[in-house]
């Protein structure tokens, strides 16, 4: 014995009593047939009592569960149980039983999708009744096979047709006591067809062509029914409707409401099921069939509102948000739904907020349904290979996409918002890329995608859609693989310059990373920091200098590289320094007397930069070792680098020494430094 009282014989029925059942919570399930028993049994805590009862047995049953006060009677009957429905409401007030309706969820989106398009000769896809009575009436004028989907109870009213016998298809339980009536009213072989349902729409589509039916008979038995999926089969079928509509329009919760109201009064703890879901390209096409079972298995969608456009025929209830915090703290405050799919666009592992949602819910079981990128969309459609492509993005983030396209044969990108797309193709047109193919693709996989290829010059005086994305060929890339540029690659006047082989030995210590951000303070020409920003190509490169001949030039040689990833800060150090973000390593060329300064400023920042030190005063030198000794800095390490070039006289070649450079490298310890 339960205060939790379910009078059953529906999908939702079921479903909430196997809900209970998993939470461990003990609930009575009423069904009007041992057939319906047979369904809800079976679950742990489940008592299971068939058999139909009157108001006064109700009143009974519910009397002998109500002396705590706390008994909760379901009322999930059918929609067109109208009388069983007023029943257990009047027996749970004399009892003093709570009363909570449950309402089957309206799939009447279905019939509008429907109802706006004409069939055969400009027909009415779908005609409603308000009755049984009156769709056989309104049959009577009409010819063509039918296939009636209204239960057994009511398919009386359907020998009222007179040739029932060869146009009348009726689909009804497999319960001994239905296919006996049906046989009674003459519904035998071929035309009786004996299923439990809910039915997919394929199936329903496949038994309208079978028996080659111009009409469905149905009621709106709403989303749990497989309503929506008979209304689609009909269009597929060229089939048209008769819609019988409910006979009254209730008051109650929808299933999602009625599981929330018992998790409150039992206080249950629900162990939720989170899928994360790559949908492809925003088409029901390009779903795989993992996404589309987590989708229909969900009880809630969440995505952002342009990708939750796609699921609109999917029953599961929506919740538009992309933000994973917001997400978490919805489903938190909605612990009745059980299942959920957050949806992403494209694939969970190309640029997509998956990540980001792995970490908000980490401990969670968590599912990942993978899903069709627009990198793989667009490549499938050119007919190139992908393998060989940089991936980036711009959408939101700094992609370095000018180095990427100088390094690399084909580079694709997501675009993000339209106007992404003309400052890419203005940038490398400034780096003088403008020549270079470039296939842009909008809207790919939608009715108006649009998928064309010129030079990027071309493309910067276009308008592009937002949602679109790039494939940009340059068969001429050559990507850097090592430091040690010659001199006379570099364009200079009287502006220093360090040496190749001094630059070469220094860049070795840096011990640059791929995504390093470099501080290249007294830049001078700026060949440290282009050769830093070929090397670093996913990172930032500071070039900080402050003579202007010099910030000329260093802008120049960026140019001429395509060191889009060289940012030229003019001003002094350690001033210039403090709006830059923190740096993982620093090169140290010149700094106009104010070292301590710069190497403390570098270390509050972050106190574990890599920095180096180019000395050739041997006063500097001493004021370098001075400030090791008093700051967080080991790992020391002090190289003197002399070199000599061959210059030739005559047929000889005479060796002329350079100036010798001390190069100096260390790395903070970690600890805070208090100036």
């Amino acid at each position: 014995m339960s205060e939790i009282i379910i009078f059953a014989g529906t999908t939702e029925g079921r479903e909430l009593a196997e809900f209970l059942s998993r939470q461990h919570a003990e609930a009575d399930v009423c069904t009007a047939t041992e057939y319906g028993g047979q369904l809800a049994a079976g679950g742990e805590g489940i008592h299971v009592h068939t058999g139909r009862m009157d108001e006064s047995e109700m009143c009974a049953f519910l009397a002998a569960r109500a002396g705590g006060g706390r008994a909760m009677a379901v009322d999930a009957t059918h929609p067109y149980a109208a009388a069983v429905s007023e029943n257990i409401r009047s027996a749970c007030a004399r009892t003093g039983v709570r009363y909570i309706r449950l309402l089957r969820e309206s799939a009447m989106d279905s019939v509008r999708e429907l109802s706006g398009k004409k069939g055969q000769k400009d027909a009415d896809p779908v005609v409603f009744v308000d009755s049984v009575q009156e769709a056989v009436e309104f049959l009577k004028g009409t010819g063509g096979n039918i296939l009636v989907a209204t239960g057994s109870k009511e398919l009386a009213r359907f020998t009222a047709l007179p040739d029932f016998r060869e146009r009348v298809f009726a689909r009804v339980l497999s319960t001994p006591e239905a296919i006996s009536a049906c046989r009674e009213l003459g519904f035998e072989g071929r035309h009786l067809i004996c299923m439990q349902g809910p039915f997919t729409e394929e199936l329903n589509a496949a038994m309208l062509r079978q028996f080659d039916a111009a009409w469905l008979v149905t009621k709106e038995s709403g989303s749990a029914g497989g309503f929506a999926e008979k209304i689609r089969a009909a269009q597929r079928a060229g089939a048209r409707v008769v819609l019988v509509g409910r006979p009254v329009r209730e008051e109650g919760m929808g299933p999602m409401e009625v599981r929330a109201e018992l998790i409150r009064a039992l206080h249950l703890q629900v162990r939720r099921k989170i899928a994360v879901v790559g949908t492809g390209m925003g088409t029901e096409g390009t779903l795989t069939r993992d996404a589309q079972r987590a989708c229909r298995e969900a009880q809630l969608l969440v995505g952002a509102e342009r990708v939750l456009e796609q699921f609109a025929g999917y029953p599961a209830h929506k919740f538009a948000s992309y933000r994973p915090e917001e997400i978490r703290d919805f489903l938190d405050a909605h612990p009745e739904y059980e299942r959920v799919a957050l949806l992403q666009s494209g694939d969970v592992g190309f640029y997509s907020g998956a990540k980001r949602l792995y970490e908000v819910f980490a401990g969670e079981d968590i599912e990942v349904c993978p899903g069709i990128s627009s990198a793989v969309y667009l490549c499938a459609k050119l007919r190139v290979p992908w393998e060989d492509a940089k991936l980036i993005s711009l959408h939101g983030r700094a992609a370095n996409a000018a180095s990427a396209v100088r390094d690399h044969k084909k580079v694709f990108a997501l675009a993000g918002k339209g106007e992404s797309v003309r400052e890419l193709m203005e940038n490398l047109e400034y780096y003088g890329m403008g020549d270079l193919a470039v296939t842009v693709g909008e809207n790919l996989s939608y009715p108006d995608e649009r998928i064309r290829t010129m030079r990027v010059s071309e493309l910067a005086g276009e308008r592009v859609g937002d949602l679109s994305v790039l494939l940009i060929e340059n068969p001429g890339a050559h990507p850097a693989v090592c430091h040690g540029l010659r001199d006379d690659a570099f364009l200079r006047d009287e502006t220093p310059m360090t040496k190749s082989e001094v630059r070469s030995v220094s860049l070795s210590r840096l011990c640059l990373c791929r995504d390093s951000v470099v501080y290249d303070v007294g830049a001078g020409t700026g060949s440290v920091s282009v050769e830093a920003a070929l090397l670093a190509t996913e990172g930032r490169v500071y070039a900080v200098e402050k003579k202007p001949e010099a910030v000329r030039l260093i802008r120049a040689n960026a140019r001429k590289f395509a060191a889009d990833n060289l940012e030229v800060v003019e001003g002094c150090a350690p001033e210039a320094l403090s709006l830059l973000p923190a740096p993982t390593h620093v090169f140290i060329g010149g700094s106009s007397g104010n070292l301590r300064q710069i190497l403390e400023t570098v270390l509050q920042k972050n106190p574990t930069a890599r920095i180096v030190l180019n000395c050739i005063a041997l006063e500097t030198v001493a004021e370098a070792l001075a400030c090791i000794r008093s700051l967080p800095l080991a790992d020391v390490d002090i190289v003197s680098v002399s070199t000599a070039r061959a210059k030739t006289a005559g047929p000889y070649h005479m060796m002329m020494g350079q100036n010798p450079v001390y190069i100096i490298s260390a790395e903070g310890t970690g600890k805070e430094i208090h100036v």
